[in-house]
C-alpha cells in the first residue's frame, strides 16, 4: 500500500507555492489547497457511469483506459473566497477573477495532474491522464471520462441542481483525476444518494443568467449558448460560474449531515 500522506502534503505544497496559481494583475490566488479521494479502479460504480442515463456506453472505465489500473486519483481544487467573491456580484457577466481562473485556472489544474502523475512514478509505479489522453472525447456534452462523476466516486462529493459538483469545500472550483496502478487505502463515501449534500433551496436557479436550471436540473443547450456569448465578449476566455456563486454551496455542502445551511 503507498504512502497517500506523501503525496497530499506534496500535492498541497505544489499548489500553495507555484506561481500559476495566480490571478495576473491582481495579486489573488485562484486556488486553495484540494481534496484529494481515492477510488478503486474496480469499484462497480464506474460500470455504472456507461449508462444512458448517466454518461453513456461511450464513458471508458479506469482499466479500459489502462489495463493494470489499480486506484484512481481524484481531487477537487476550490476556488478561494476572492475569486468567488468576485463573481458573487455585479452584473450577469463573470468576473475578470473568474475568467481567469476558468481558462488559467484550468491550465494549472492540467499542471496539477502532471504533478500528481510525476509523483506516482517517483514512487515507482505509472499513471495515466485521461484528460491529456488522445482518446479523450465527448459526445452530447457527455465526456467519455467524467471528472465530476470520477470524484463522486472517489469520495469527494455529491451533486446538484446546477449539476456542478458539490463538496466539503463548496461546488465553486476544477476537478482532475489521475490512474494508476498503485495501490491506495479507497476514501469511503460518506454519502449515499447522487445529490446528497444538495438542500435544494433553488438558489442556483435565480441565479443562472439564462434560466437554464430548474428544480428537475439543467438544461445543457441555454447554458452553452450563454459560454459562446462570453467568448465572443471576453475572448480568449469564456465561463459563467453564477450558479456556483452567491450560493449556500458556494465554499461548502449544506445538505451534508451535521452542515449549518445559509450563506457564507
Amino acid at each position: 500500500m503507498s504512502n497517500m500522506e506523501d503525496l497530499i502534503i506534496s500535492v498541497n505544497g505544489f499548489v500553495e507555492n507555484h506561481p500559476l496559481n495566480q490571478v495576473e494583475g491582481v495579486a489573488i490566488k485562484i486556488f486553495d489547497s484540494p481534496i484529494i479521494g481515492i477510488a478503486n479502479a474496480g469499484d462497480p460504480l464506474f460500470d455504472q457511469l456507461k449508462e444512458e442515463t448517466v454518461s453513456g456506453p461511450h464513458h471508458m472505465t479506469p482499466k479500459e483506459w489502462f489495463p493494470e489500473a489499480k486506484t484512481v486519483i481524484s481531487y477537487f481544487l476550490p476556488f478561494t473566497n476572492e475569486v468567488r467573491k468576485s463573481n458573487g456580484v455585479g452584473s450577469e457577466y463573470p468576473s475578470y477573477e473568474w475568467l481567469y481562473g476558468r481558462i488559467e485556472g484550468e491550465r494549472f489544474n492540467r499542471e496539477v495532474m502532471k504533478f500528481i502523475a510525476e509523483k506516482v512514478i517517483e514512487m515507482g509505479g505509472c499513471a495515466l491522464i485521461p484528460a491529456e489522453d488522445s482518446r479523450i472525447s465527448s459526445i452530447n456534452n457527455r465526456s467519455n471520462w467524467s471528472e465530476r462523476h470520477i470524484a463522486y466516486i472517489a469520495g469527494i462529493g455529491t451533486f446538484g441542481l446546477s449539476k456542478s459538483l458539490i463538496t466539503e469545500k463548496g461546488s465553486a472550483g476544477r476537478v482532475g483525476s489521475v490512474i494508476t496502478n498503485l495501490s491506495y487505502q479507497t476514501t469511503d463515501r460518506t454519502y449515499q444518494e447522487i445529490y446528497e449534500y444538495c438542500n435544494h433551496c433553488g438558489a442556483c436557479i435565480h441565479r443562472c443568467p439564462v434560466s437554464a436550471i430548474n428544480q428537475e436540473g439543467k438544461k445543457h443547450e441555454p447554458c452553452d449558448a450563454f459560454l459562446s456569448l462570453t467568448k465572443e465578449k471576453f475572448a480568449p476566455r469564456y465561463g459563467c460560474g453564477k450558479c456556483q456563486t452567491a450560493v449556500p454551496c458556494e465554499g461548502r455542502a449544506p445538505g451534508k449531515k451535521g452542515a449549518e445551511i445559509g450563506y457564507l
